[in-house]
Parts: structure tokens; sequence; C-alpha cells
């Protein structure tokens, strides 16, 4: 079997208000993780910016820009000197009162692959995601990058095993979950740690029953009211958690995953073809009455 190593590369940093810092600080740890042998470097959800979604402000809109644009032309240059695959997550605006969460995909030589733009949009406290964002519209998307096969969902879509089973029969070697959460002063004292584990345990359960790679990079430290939970991590196809780092600390890390596993994997437990596809039907109903 032809060795298919690759090397993932996770920046879990806290954000501040200027833009510009936020960008240099994600460009900076690139290049740490890039001599560090890193080939394909996830970064968190809305990188550039804090999170404003704490908030129903207009100015925020402003925060938005195209994609491609400005930021992904920068990551396009880098990505390219350094021979890096760069999953990064912005804020797009596709028109005037059209606005999306979206991720980019650059592959190593530099070339834009496309974007997925997130389905599942909350609204919570200090969640306030349907202010800004309008529902994806691209479907699940899948990008043969130089290293893998990568599928991209965004934070919310975390909880919906439909998203990733769908992302993985598209062929995904890899789902990257590019993320921002945290805890809420009031619910970490006696919600906090169950919070953080049923989280990190849908991850992995879509790591498990879709046997791929399941890579989720999340923020870090105090926005607002928010204390981000950190926590990032790399999960294989038998769900065993490759990485976990720091729920206070900054953090670049890089794990290797072999992609050969995901064979191995499906031989041993061949899910994909034991699914009753013909009993599904009423997976598209809202509630079955």
């Amino acid at each position: 079997m032809v060795s298919k190593i690759v090397n993932l590369g996770l920046i879990q940093m806290s954000c501040v208000s200027d833009v510009s810092k936020n960008l240099e600080k994600v460009i900076t740890n690139i290049k740490q993780l890039a001599k560090q042998g890193a080939q394909m470097i996830c970064l968190q959800e809305l990188f550039s910016s804090l999170y404003f979604c704490q908030t129903e402000d207009t100015r925020y809109f402003d925060l938005s820009e195209e994609i491609p644009g400005p930021t992904t032309e920068r990551l396009q240059g880098l990505a390219k000197e350094l021979g890096v695959v760069i999953v990064a997550s912005l804020f797009e605006r596709r028109t005037q009162g059209v606005y999306h969460n979206t991720t980019a995909v650059i592959d190593a030589d530099g070339a834009y692959l496309g974007k997925y733009r997130k389905m599942h949009i909350p609204d919570d406290p200090s969640y306030h995601e349907k202010f800004y964002f309008t529902p994806g519209d691209l479907g699940y998307q899948v990008f043969q990058t130089k290293f893998a096969k990568v599928g991209v969902l965004i934070c919310w879509d975390q909880w919906y095993p439909e998203a990733a089973r769908l992302t993985a029969l598209k062929g995904a070697e890899i789902i990257v979950y590019p993320t921002a959460i945290g805890w809420l002063k009031e619910d970490k004292p006696t919600l906090g740690q169950k919070q953080y584990n049923a989280w990190k345990g849908v991850q992995v359960g879509h790591a498990i029953a879709n046997e791929v790679f399941v890579v989720s990079p999340n923020r870090v430290g105090q926005e607002g009211k928010i204390e981000f939970w950190g926590g990032s991590f790399v999960a294989d196809p038998f769900g065993e958690v490759l990485h976990q780092a720091s729920h206070e600390k900054e953090e670049n890390f890089i794990v290797t995953c072999d992609l050969n596993v995901i064979e191995e994997t499906r031989h041993g437990w061949p899910f994909f073809r034991d699914r009753r596809i013909d009993s599904y039907g009423d997976i598209v109903k809202r509630f079955d009455d």
C-alpha cells in the first residue's frame, strides 16, 4: 500500500480587535508550523477578528470581505511560498445585505480551490449568528488538495451527523471543523466539562461513524462574555484522539496522520457497505409526527 502520510498543523490562538494584528499573528504561526513540517494548516473559525456575534451590531458587517479577496490572496501567496495547504475561515461579503460564514481552501501551490459556506446557523445567548450569516447554499464540499481530500464543516455544523455523513460520502478523508465555542460564566461551574465533553464526543463519533480523520481547531481566551475553551484536537477513524490542546493557552501543534488507516478501518468495519439507504427516506422530514 502506498504511503499516505499527512502532517496536519492546527493553530489555536486568542484574537484582538485589530484585524491586521490577527492576520500577522496567523501568518507567523503558519510559517512556524511549516518550518516544523506541517503540510496542511487549519485555522479556527473567523480567525481574523474577535468573535463579533456576541451582539447584534451592523458595524460588524464592515469586517466582511469577498472570497476570494484580500485575505485569501495573501494566504495564497503564503501557501505557495511554503508549499502548504491552508484551510481558512473568514466572514464573506457576497453582496449588499448577504453575508456568509465561509471557509476557503488553498492548495500547496497557492491555488484557490473553493469555499464552503456554513450550513447550520445558531442563535443562542452570545452566539447571534443568524443576525450576520445567511445559511450556506453551496452544499457539502470536498476539495482535492495535494496531500488529501479535505471536507470542511464549520462549528455549529458539528452537531449534525447528516453533514458529516454527506461530506464523507463525497470522498473526504479529513473533515475540518473551524470552531469558535466556549463557556459562559454562569454555565461553566456546573456544565463546563459536560459541554466540552459533548462537543468533543460528537465529533469523535463522526470520525468513527464515517471512518475519517476529524480536525477541530478552536479559539482560546476571554472575549466579552465567552471564555473560549480551546481544546482543539485531531481524532482518527477509530476515534482515538491523537492530540488535544490546552483549555487555557495558545498552541500550535502538528499531528501525523496515516490516511491508509481509513481503508484498513473500513475493511474491518464496513459501515458504508452495510448502510440501508432504502430505509432512510424519512431523514428529510423535520420530525416524524
